[in-house]
C-alpha cells in the first residue's frame, strides 16, 4: 500500500520532465526560425564605420552605446547643454468628469515627459483676459474659482510625481489635490533610486539634525545614512548632491549642486521643472534661461504637416520649446491673451 503512491510520483515526475524538454526543443527550433527569418538586414552608414540594423528594428530602439557614440566621435563630454519644454494649458485636465480622471490624466503626462525626457513643463492660462477683470460677487467667480483649482490640482500632481518617493512624506503634506495620486504609475525616472542603487547625485531634504556651527548641515538621500554637506541650509529643502565617496565609509560627504549638474556634466536625465504662466506670453517672456527659447514649435490642426515642418527645422539649438493648445486650439489661446 505504501509503495504505490512513491510509483505514482515517479511517473508524474517523469512526465513532467519529458515535457519540459519538449518545450526546449520547440524554443529552440522557433529561435532558429527566426534567426534564420533575419538574416535580411539593411546598412546604415556611420562616421566611424559601418553599422548594421535589423530589418525589423524600430528607428528609435537605440542602446545607450549607440546615443553615447556620437558624442565621444565629436570629442566633446557625455553631458547634454540643450533643454527641451512643452507648454499646456491647464484645460486639458480641467475637461475630466472626476477627479480620479484629473490625476489619472496628469499621471500620463508624468509619464510622457520622463520618457522623452522633457525637462520643463509650462502650466499656462488660456483664459487670460476672460478672467482678467471677473467679479468676486459674480457667477462668473465661481468658474473662475473652479478653473484656478483646476490648475492647482495638475501642478501639485506634477510636482508630486515628480518628486523620489523617499522625500514625498517630507515635502507633501495630506490635502484634497493629491487624494488619488497615490494610485498612479510611480514614474521610474533615473533620480528615482532605491537604496541599493549606485549613483554619484541623489535628491535630498535637509533635516533639522544638530551639527556643530560651521560643519554644513545633514541631508537624507533615501539612504540608511545621512550625508553631510558643506553649506549650512534651513531644514525641510529640497536638493541635489553630489556624493564625494561612494564606499563604505562611516560618514557620508556630499556637495550641494545645482539640479542640472547631473544633465550638464554625466547626461543623465533629472527628472523636469514646473513653472506656471497667467498667459500664453507669460510662457516666452518669464523663460527661466537668459536668452529665452531659441527654438519655439507650436502644435495646430491649421499648421502645415510634420514630415515637411521637421526639415525646415534647424539642426542645433540650445533651448526647444513645444506649445500645445487646448480644447479650442492653439489658436484660441492667443485669441484670449491680454
Amino acid at each position: 500500500m505504501s509503495a504505490k503512491p512513491v510509483t505514482n510520483w515517479r511517473e508524474k515526475h517523469k512526465l513532467i520532465k519529458e515535457w519540459k524538454q519538449k518545450k526546449k526543443l520547440k524554443q529552440k527550433q522557433r529561435t532558429d526560425a527566426l534567426a534564420t527569418d533575419g538574416q535580411t538586414s539593411q546598412t546604415t552608414v556611420v562616421d566611424n564605420g559601418v553599422k548594421t540594423v535589423d530589418r525589423d528594428q524600430h528607428p528609435m530602439d537605440t542602446s545607450v552605446d549607440d546615443m553615447r557614440a556620437p558624442v565621444a566621435s565629436e570629442g566633446s563630454s557625455c553631458g547634454r547643454k540643450w533643454t527641451a519644454s512643452i507648454a499646456v494649458p491647464f484645460s486639458i485636465v480641467d475637461n475630466a468628469q472626476s477627479p480620479e480622471l484629473k490625476a489619472y490624466l496628469c499621471g500620463q503626462i508624468a509619464r510622457a515627459l520622463v520618457v522623452f525626457n522633457v525637462d520643463e513643463i509650462v502650466v499656462f492660462d488660456e483664459y487670460s483676459r476672460q478672467t482678467s477683470g471677473v467679479d468676486e460677487s459674480s457667477d462668473e467667480s465661481l468658474l473662475y474659482d473652479k478653473r484656478k483649482s483646476a490648475m492647482i490640482q495638475m501642478i501639485r500632481v506634477l510636482q508630486y510625481l515628480e518628486c523620489p518617493q523617499y522625500l514625498r512624506k517630507y515635502l507633501f503634506s495630506i490635502q484634497k489635490d493629491l487624494q488619488f495620486a497615490g494610485l498612479l504609475n510611480p514614474l521610474d525616472s533615473i533620480h528615482h533610486l532605491k537604496t541599493s542603487d549606485v549613483c554619484q547625485y541623489r535628491e535630498g531634504v535637509v533635516t533639522n539634525r544638530p551639527v556643530r556651527e560651521g560643519k554644513g548641515s545633514y541631508v537624507y538621500i533615501g539612504l540608511q545614512r545621512d550625508v553631510q554637506i558643506d553649506k549650512c541650509l534651513k531644514p525641510n529643502i529640497r536638493l541635489t548632491v553630489r556624493l564625494d565617496d561612494t564606499g563604505g565609509n562611516k560618514k557620508l560627504k556630499g556637495v550641494a549642486v545645482s539640479p542640472s549638474e547631473p544633465r550638464e556634466v554625466s547626461g543623465l536625465y533629472w527628472g523636469y521643472t514646473i513653472r506656471a504662466a497667467k498667459s500664453l506670453s507669460a510662457v516666452f517672456t518669464e523663460s527661466p534661461f537668459p536668452g529665452g527659447y531659441d527654438l519655439t514649435i507650436g502644435t495646430s490642426d491649421r499648421g502645415q504637416c510634420v514630415d515637411s515642418a521637421l526639415r525646415q527645422l534647424p539642426k542645433r539649438f540650445d533651448h526647444l520649446l513645444v506649445v500645445f493648445g487646448g480644447l479650442k486650439g492653439l489658436e484660441a489661446a492667443h485669441d484670449s491673451d491680454e
